[in-house]
């Protein structure tokens, strides 16, 4: 069974490790809303299993899927994939799925937090959204792992941590008013040093998505190892993102971790060309009162920094662009022990995110607890 504990990850020893650690699993959320996912999300779904695929090559993959889409989740991915019964309202399983935990000894638990669709009903992107709040409990439940919930909205793409203490974020995302308007910057950083063990945060100014997720880091920046961050960035002065890019780089490069060390800043130096949402696209999104409407038109620049690193690989989203291949050779320079592998990207960027935006890792360890409620 899993107990839902009554004392704090940092008050029993456990912290968040780092993305490059190793990890016994990697969790995903199949596809289905079709206010969100084109053409009865059959398009987002072929993504999906290129993704998880290129994913299980270096960790096993695990795959949620309701009840009326687990016989054709089960056909659609190989069958090394494990794909379990597992009701959401949408497949964003990195911000609404669980944030695991690890203490020394190498037992894991998970961490519970709010999830309200990126801002609630003050600016949130659908409603409702009781079902993808309740997946951290049912992944609980499944793998049997010991489960704390933490008094705050958090999804896992506002923030990176480097296992050693440090969490990056945005103030743009975390102190926005559809979060945790209760709490003010120090309270905020109370929670996230209880339920993840951090010691210090940094905060960067601004995100590459205000109007989905109000900025999330991982569009931004990721951990490398830990004090080597890697950052989107372009030469180019005009462009759109450049400015918040700057911001980042200004604020990393005059920060130190938790451990005092000077952050090393390694650039991403290109983005993707502006991501453009066709006619026929948008009109295969059906339309629902108070969701997020995907229009025909630019969306504007896709990241390359929204990648997941998995045991001995990196899985990178390309888009069909004149960048893909620069932005590649830079990631297999950051990463020149692990294999780099591209999935396509667009699909999952007509939904509002990435590949780290689909998938949440759970780290390698043992689940067992002592503390229970």
């Amino acid at each position: 069974m899993s107990r839902l504990l009554t004392t704090t990850p940092r008050g029993d020893g456990f912290h968040m490790p780092g993305e490059f650690e190793p990890q016994s699993q990697v969790w995903m959320l199949w596809p289905q809303r079709s206010s969100t996912w084109r053409d009865g999300a059959k398009p987002a779904q072929r993504a999906w299993v290129e993704t998880a695929t290129a994913i299980s090559r270096f960790v096993p993959v695990a795959v949620g899927a309701d009840h009326e889409q687990f016989e054709n989740a089960r056909a659609m991915l190989p069958s090394e994939i494990r794909v379990v019964e597992l009701s959401s309202n949408d497949a964003w399983m990195r911000d609404c799925g669980p944030i695991f935990v690890r203490n020394e000894d190498g037992e894991v638990r998970l961490v519970d937090f709010d999830f309200n669709a990126w801002g609630g009903l003050y600016d949130g992107c659908y409603f409702p959204w009781d079902k993808d709040d309740r997946v951290p409990r049912k992944v609980a439940e499944i793998e049997r792992v010991d489960r704390y919930r933490a008094p705050m909205v958090l999804e896992g793409g506002a923030i990176t941590v480097d296992g050693q203490g440090t969490l990056i974020t945005t103030e743009e995302c975390l102190l926005s008013p559809g979060r945790n308007p209760q709490l003010d910057r120090e309270q905020t950083e109370q929670h996230l040093g209880d339920y993840l063990g951090v010691e210090k945060v940094i905060w960067l100014p601004r995100g590459i998505d205000p109007e989905g997720t109000n900025g999330h880091v991982d569009g931004v920046c990721f951990y490398v190892e830990p004090g080597v961050v890697a950052l989107s960035w372009t030469d180019d002065t005009t462009h759109p993102l450049h400015e918040i890019c700057k911001e980042a780089r200004d604020v990393l490069e005059s920060e130190t971790d938790a451990r005092g060390r000077r952050f090393d800043v390694r650039l991403l130096p290109v983005m993707a060309e502006d991501i453009v949402v066709t006619e026929e696209e948008a009109a295969g999104i059906d339309v629902f009162e108070g969701g997020w409407r995907l229009l025909a038109g630019s969306m504007g620049p896709g990241t390359y920094a929204n990648v997941l690193i998995c045991n001995g690989g990196v899985i990178v989203p390309i888009y069909d662009d004149p960048n893909d291949e620069a932005a590649v050779a830079a990631i297999r320079a950051l990463f020149p022990d692990r294999e780099v592998v591209t999935v396509p990207g667009h699909e999952i960027a007509l939904g509002g995110g990435s590949v780290h935006c689909i998938t949440q890792q759970q780290p390698s360890g043992t689940k067992t607890s002592a503390h229970a409620e």
